[in-house]
């Protein structure tokens, strides 16, 4: 398959082994019931093998629709898979799942997941910082209307909280934000160190051209205090980003662009790393 014949949101890239590993959203199932999440294999980022099953919900899963944002990380030799889940009548949580290799199968670790019970959340995402485990999750706006992001430490094996999640801000922070009420959506934090060590938080909502991707600065390590940069990374409806660096030394930014469905396709973008800041090409 070509990358614009993939139907996927939230597209995140896993490098290993010479080869790019791609999962997400599966498109068709985003807004319904879900039943897993699929890869894809590539080597040059435009033709892909897939889909691949790599994770199916058993009829013990304790979730059955909004399987979102899937991201593979590698973590103490494992691969790891951080997922948003969500029943009729429980709340939407990010659970971690465990394989051998990245195209799984994946097995979750726990039963439940490990962001906070009764918390509405989404999108969480592995981040360590001097060999600490945390994850960082959207604490969504459909519960506290202004969206926030946390920062919330693991156990060493990222079965159990560590410790309370931490406050890192609110969406109606970023000037690049647009909605003209109470309500402000976070989506798709990502964490990434520029060249000079500056720690930037990538992340996601509604701008003024659509869907948009910004970022915030962190003065110094994951509990910040963090500021939000004044403008968007990328503002033309599409978002929820993530940044790797290619086999052949780009640094790119991937995303899904149009944010409509049925329309959405990944979107790899190159970026330009100052040191200080970033931007998208």
């Amino acid at each position: 398959m070509k990358t614009s014949e993939i139907h996927i949101r939230d597209p995140f890239i896993l490098k290993d082994n010479g080869k790019y590993y791609m999962t997400g959203t599966i498109g068709a199932s985003t807004w319904g019931r879900g039943n897993g999440f699929d890869a894809y294999v590539s080597e040059d980022l435009e033709n892909w093998d897939g889909p691949f099953p790599i994770f199916r919900a058993g009829e013990d899963f304790w979730a059955d629709r909004n399987f979102w944002a899937a991201e593979m990380h590698v973590y103490n030799g494992g691969y790891y898979l951080f997922a948003s889940f969500k029943a009729e009548g429980k709340s939407r949580g990010t659970q971690i799942l465990k394989a051998d290799n990245p195209l799984g199968p994946y097995v979750p670790m726990t039963e439940r997941p490990v962001t906070p019970d009764g918390w509405e959340c989404l999108d969480g995402t592995l981040y360590v910082e001097d060999g600490k485990p945390y994850i960082v999750f959207c604490h969504e706006w459909l519960q506290v209307k202004d969206g926030e992001i946390h920062a919330m430490p693991l156990t060493d094996d990222l079965t159990a909280p560590a410790g309370e999640p931490v406050l890192l801000f609110r969406a109606s922070e970023a000037p690049w934000n647009k909605q003209e009420d109470e309500n402000h959506v976070t989506d798709g934090p990502f964490l990434y160190r520029t060249k000079s060590g500056k720690l930037l938080m990538l992340w996601s909502t509604h701008g003024y051209e659509g869907y948009a991707i910004g970022y915030a600065e962190s003065e110094a390590g994951i509990t910040g205090p963090w500021h939000q940069v004044k403008d968007p990374l990328f503002k033309k409806d599409g978002g929820h980003g993530m940044i790797f660096e290619s086999y052949d030394g780009r640094l790119l930014l991937s995303i899904h662009q149009p944010n409509n469905t049925p329309d959405e396709r990944p979107l790899f973008l190159e970026v330009t790393d100052d040191g200080d800041r970033i931007t998208a090409k």
